[in-house]
């Protein structure tokens, strides 16, 4: 090296180049931030509405294996395990929450097995369908038995000298409601797509009985069944029902409490269907009009093809939502004449009044397990079935 290298000393940076700081760090920091954002958000959110809607069923559980009793100073709860659950189904409750069964005869068990050939003819279905697996086999084996005892339960109730407990009530709202509203739904539908005056007045007309509370409409045909002093006094004189009450008779109660669910929810399926109806392509039916099909053909070959789908959902929100009728039968009836309009929502209110907590939270799983069987079998034998037809 030569003196002039030496007294020169390190050689200077060159011009242009700059010293670039470690960023790397930041950014991963910045990245790890926002891959978590969601969860820092959105978790709180979702851990309040699994505490909302958990919570409850826990603690319902747990009040359904104890009772409540009244000590010096408080109340005490004691353990009673499934005692609850053995008193509504084998115990003193039994005659209230499943009925009292009929003597067996051979009409009952015809009846019983007829809907037992349906049952078993659902389920060979299945299994001839080659794509049964064993879980589902064991699923579907589990829901025959049950829907089989249900049906056993209602047609040995319903029939003379039987007499249906809460349950066997509640199915009986459910079902024949259901039915006839959708039947009224959809034939004031068809009726408001066609080009007849009027047609808008009647939309809203038809609308006006789902914007009234349960209640209203409870009261409402407490007044209309009343023959002593009701607006309907003249008919009911002029049919000989004078002084009659409803009340009095089982089947008139129940009869009354299951005209006025449907008065109420049948707008609910006419708007619907009005709606999936209006959705239809008139294409197709124009094209089948001018080949010479009849209305009826039209009805049964495209317009309930196309609006099966959400008929079939219609059906499963009110069938869920049907299970916990308890406004009409507590102010039309009082669940009465004696137990005869009770559903199983108005037994756990009635239970929970007197303050056998126990008792109404064991009516409330009740319900809630007939509601998910009634639910995932519906889903299950009805509309998967259906949406392979489709």
């Amino acid at each position: 090296m030569s003196a002039d290298e030496k007294t020169q000393g390190p050689a200077p940076a060159q011009p242009g180049l700059e010293t670039i700081p470690n960023i790397e760090a930041p950014l991963r920091l910045a990245g790890r931030f926002e891959r978590s954002a969601p969860s820092v958000f959105l978790m709180p959110a979702v851990l309040l509405v699994l505490f909302v809607s958990i919570l409850p069923l826990i603690l319902s559980l747990y009040l359904s294996l104890v009772q409540l009793t009244f000590v010096k100073g408080g109340f005490k709860l004691n353990f009673v395990g499934l005692g609850n659950y053995r008193n509504l189904l084998i115990g003193l409750n039994k005659s209230e929450t499943l009925g009292v069964v009929t003597k067996t005869t051979w009409p009952a068990w015809l009846i019983f097995g007829l809907f037992a050939v349906g049952v078993f003819w659902l389920l060979s279905r299945y299994i001839r369908g080659g794509h049964s697996s064993t879980r589902g086999l064991i699923f579907r084996l589990v829901a025959a038995l049950f829907a089989l005892a249900l049906i056993w339960l209602t047609v040995f109730t319903i029939l003379p000298n039987g007499r249906p407990g809460a349950l066997v009530v509640t199915l009986l709202y459910v079902f024949v409601d259901i039915s006839l509203q959708y039947v009224l739904g959809l034939t004031l539908a068809m009726l408001c797509i066609q080009h007849i005056p009027g047609r808008r007045f009647f939309r809203v007309v038809f609308l006006i009985p789902m914007m009234i509370t349960p209640v209203g409409v409870a009261y409402l045909f407490l007044m209309l069944t009343d023959t002593i002093k009701g607006p309907l006094l003249p008919i009911w004189n002029a049919l000989g029902l004078r002084n009659f009450s409803w009340v009095t008779v089982a089947w008139g109660a129940r009869a009354a409490v299951m005209i006025g669910d449907i008065w109420q929810w049948t707008p609910f399926m006419f708007i619907v269907l009005l709606a999936a109806l209006e959705s239809q392509p008139v294409e197709y039916v124009e094209a089948a009009v001018v080949d010479g099909a009849s209305r009826w053909q039209v009805f049964t070959t495209l317009t309930l093809p196309d609006i099966l789908p959400v008929s079939l959902t219609l059906v499963l929100i009110r069938l869920i939502e049907a299970f916990k009728i308890v406004d009409l039968p507590n102010v039309l009836t009082n669940g009465g004449p004696g137990t005869a309009t009770e559903s199983l929502t108005l037994q756990a209110y009635i239970y929970w009044r007197n303050l056998d907590i126990g008792g109404s939270a064991a009516v409330a799983y009740i319900l809630l397990f007939v509601v998910t069987f009634v639910g995932l079998t519906y889903f299950n034998l009805i509309r998967l079935q259906a949406e392979k037809v489709l």
